[in-house]
């Protein structure tokens, strides 16, 4: 019996976006982010960096890649479910419009939602890699 053929991989273009097919396989992973400085009003510690790559190919559905470097930023979030994939860090939800505070442990493996317009504080001990899909 002959072994199996790979199967095909999605791959991020020149221009940020990993374009995905039914039936491919993306490691988000090793895929590579092309990062920038979080806005200064945002980032707490200095230096801190994001990088995003959606997913293109997957009709109505706003989902892909995100990363941030070790740092603190702030944020006002969009309804969204996560999976870490690598990184460690800290989510703070801040008590305001609605939402009660708590704080959230982030580590490879863990799943998270947030909700619209949740005021967040993201403190990145070792650089944090998630998959997102906006809900």
């Amino acid at each position: 019996m002959s072994p199996e053929p790979p199967l095909p991989t999605a791959t991020a273009a020149a221009d940020a976006v990993a374009r995905l097919e039914v039936g491919e396989v993306l490691d988000a992973a090793s895929l590579s982010l092309p990062h920038a400085a979080v806005a200064p009003e945002q980032d707490r510690t200095g230096g801190t960096t994001t990088a995003t790559v959606p997913f293109d190919g997957v009709d109505g559905l706003d989902a892909g890649v995100w990363e941030m470097s070790a740092g603190t930023m702030t944020d006002v979030e969009a309804d969204e479910l996560f999976v870490v994939l690598a990184g460690r860090a800290t989510v703070e939800i801040l008590p305001a419009h609605g939402f009660a505070a708590a704080v959230a442990e982030l580590r490879p493996g863990s799943v998270m939602r947030l909700a619209a317009g949740m005021h967040t504080v993201w403190t990145v001990t070792e650089p944090l890699r998630k998959v997102y899909v906006s809900l």
